[in-house]
């Protein structure tokens, strides 16, 4: 189940989504011999995730999915009850991905070093796995049509919580600045993140002038941790 905010998107986001959306309508995404073996569930996250990335959320019809699928619309009904049920499950499914492998970092001692490392965890993921990367970044915090909300599923309030809880290691290790608002920085590091994800994918599809790597996001992030430090 999802938790939902009604939140405000700017009209030149809007209009740079639905650009997007258009610009690889006519070329439609082949399953081919990937489905095989796999569910109808798993088939049709997987269709509907190509789909979705491809066309767009609201260019993308319940039926289309079912049929790259190789299944009925009655079964996607079944699965996820609703068009906005089978996008909320492909958010879910993805950031309890992302939580999962952030296990990896939990042996580390310094909470900075965590934090450290799971920027890198999150931007090699996003480069991993594309089309989720193009859905959390354009199509995520769209307000749809029919709810007029914004999807906020428990996969990414898992998340949310591995960052609250490395930001509060870091205050009772007095590497966090006491004046700071942990909500709010965790806030300011995810939107910085976010942003410059979406920029970056943004030069990539429609040439918006951004030419930096995920190197450069990573040195962007490292000149900035030091700077929340407790004063000696």
């Amino acid at each position: 189940m999802s938790t939902e905010f009604l939140l405000p998107v700017s009209s030149d986001l809007q209009r740079v989504v639905k650009a997007s959306s258009y610009m690889t309508m006519a070329s439609a995404p082949n399953l081919g011999d990937s489905g095989k073996g796999s569910s109808s569930r798993e088939r049709i996250l997987h269709a509907a995730k190509q789909l979705f990335s491809s066309r767009g959320y609201e260019n993308t019809s319940t039926v289309a999915i079912a049929r790259l699928a190789g299944t009925s619309e009655s079964q996607l009904m079944k699965h996820f009850g609703s068009k906005e049920g089978l996008l909320e499950a492909i958010f879910d499914d993805g950031w309890t991905t992302l939580a999962s492998a952030v296990k990896q970092i939990e042996g580390i001692a310094s909470p900075v070093k965590k934090l450290n490392m799971l920027v890198e965890i999150m931007l090699a993921a996003m480069e991993r796995d594309p089309e989720l990367k193009l859905l959390i970044l354009l199509e995520g915090r769209r307000i749809r049509k029919e709810g007029q909300m914004v999807l906020i599923t428990q996969g990414f309030l898992h998340f949310v919580h591995v960052i609250d809880s490395i930001l509060a290691e870091m205050r009772a290790a007095h590497q966090l600045r006491p004046d700071i608002n942990a909500d709010a920085l965790r806030s300011a590091l995810m939107g910085m993140f976010e942003g410059l994800m979406r920029d970056q994918l943004l030069a990539k599809k429609m040439g918006f002038p951004s030419t930096f790597t995920a190197a450069d996001m990573s040195k962007i992030f490292n000149t900035l941790l030091p700077a929340l430090a407790s004063p000696k």
